[in-house]
């Protein structure tokens, strides 16, 4: 590992910002593996994850929007701080459901909603905010440590959460979450960025969020990232949905170890593909990344046991890591800062819409099919994707390299 990957947290906000984020991710991973058991044990039924997804999810619809409108105009810092403060009231209110046997699937999807809506609202401005806290250059650095503190929360949250279990029960992860969310609202309160001018006209929501529409659209930067980001998250995401399903009822496994080791994956490839891009280019390493997530998820549904599944997981983490982080730099490097949050927003929506859209047919679908058998045909349809768009339209990949504005050298593009 090259210390350019590494390089972004010589600076102190950017430092704070990302500590108190993984403090965070740890706290969500352990309310997402304690709510997967649940609903998995409880109700032995794939579909509620399904329908905890769309519920976490789709409130995106009307939190990206606004959030990409607020954080353009107003402090990030400050809108973070209050999304997060309503996320700790909503997994407090989980907890004290959990911990009182009140709780049950549908009140989990009800609470979900709240959380997911202040989530997507305060993810535009955490995304936005990254170029601000770092230079130029080091902006896929930034996103790529981003993603791998997430991912490392993956890796660690699902081990406090067994921990947890052991001792109490799926409460106790709850409560913890809603601490850390207390946690980023007190860090953010260090974090510095430089001044950027106050706009002075009427909020328009609907207005500017079409305005950052058509201006994302008319870039290709940021239209084709926008757009193969909803692929993926229709096609391949709903894995992540079904890792419960899969642990439980196909391997007679312990959930903690599959999402464990796709985190594992992720992290090693947030840490070192950076690095690669730098000597190669960032265009290249995303398109190798979206080839071998489709054939290692392909690997991952047909694993005949638990070793072979962790395995594979390990290389699809790393892959959807290289995927995502790939698509939402080149967003990053080719929105023009005036609409940065809002575009932004839209690849959140885009994420947000159709992730849960995949996540509930696929996971409908595994009540007839199985686990495997989906898992397996949305591998498949990603790799025939991927085949399609490199042989019919190669220069989907070239629009999303470094703008002409930009130097030849940034991002090794």
């Amino acid at each position: 590992m090259a210390w350019s990957s590494l390089a972004p947290l010589r600076h102190r906000s950017f430092a704070l910002a990302v500590t108190s984020s993984f403090v965070s991710s740890v706290g969500t991973w352990m309310q997402s593996v304690a709510l997967g058991i649940y609903l998995t044990e409880t109700t032995r039924n794939p579909l509620w994850l399904g329908l905890l997804t769309v519920s976490a999810w789709t409130p995106a619809i009307i939190g990206s929007p606004v959030g990409g409108v607020v954080a353009d105009r107003w402090s990030r810092q400050r809108w973070i701080q209050g999304n997060n403060f309503v996320m700790a009231c909503t997994a407090s209110a989980l907890a004290v459901a959990a911990l009182t046997h009140h709780l049950s699937p549908s009140l989990a999807c009800f609470l979900a909603v709240g959380e997911g809506l202040c989530g997507s609202a305060s993810w535009a401005a955490w995304q936005s905010l990254l170029p601000d806290l770092v230079e130029r250059d080091e902006v896929l650095a930034a996103v790529s440590l981003s993603s791998a503190q997430f991912n490392l929360g993956r890796i660690i949250g699902p081990v406090f959460a067994a921990v947890a279990l052991a001792l109490g029960s799926v409460g106790v992860c709850f409560a913890i979450n809603a601490a850390s969310f207390v946690f980023v609202l007190v860090v953010f309160s260090f974090v510095r960025t430089p001044p950027r001018p106050r706009p002075t006209t009427r909020v328009r929501f609907v207005a500017e969020t079409v305005a950052g529409a058509k201006r994302a659209w008319a870039v290709a930067g940021c239209r084709n990232p926008i757009i193969g980001v909803a692929v993926v998250a229709v096609v391949a995401s709903p894995f992540i949905a079904l890792v419960p399903a899969m642990a439980i009822i196909v391997l007679h496994a312990d959930t903690a170890w599959l999402v464990t080791a796709q985190g594992v994956g992720a992290v090693a490839g947030a840490l070192t593909l950076p690095v690669l891009a730098k000597r190669t280019s960032r265009v290249r390493v995303l398109k190798a990344s979206i080839t071998v997530l489709a054939l290692a998820l392909l690997f991952y549904a047909l694993a005949p046991d638990l070793a072979v599944a962790l395995v594979a997981l390990v290389v699809v983490g790393g892959a959807y890591m290289g995927t995502l982080t790939g698509l939402n730099t080149s967003v990053q490097v080719h929105a023009p800062h005036a609409e940065r949050s809002r575009i932004l927003a839209l690849y959140t929506l885009s994420l947000s819409i159709f992730y849960p859209l995949g996540a509930f047919v696929q996971a409908d679908l595994a009540k007839s099919f199985g686990v495997r058998d989906v898992t397996a045909v949305g591998a498949l349809t990603l790799g025939a994707i991927v085949v399609a768009v490199r042989l019919g339209a190669p220069g989907y990949w070239r629009a999303m390299g470094s703008s002409p504005s930009q130097s030849p050298l940034l991002l090794a593009d």
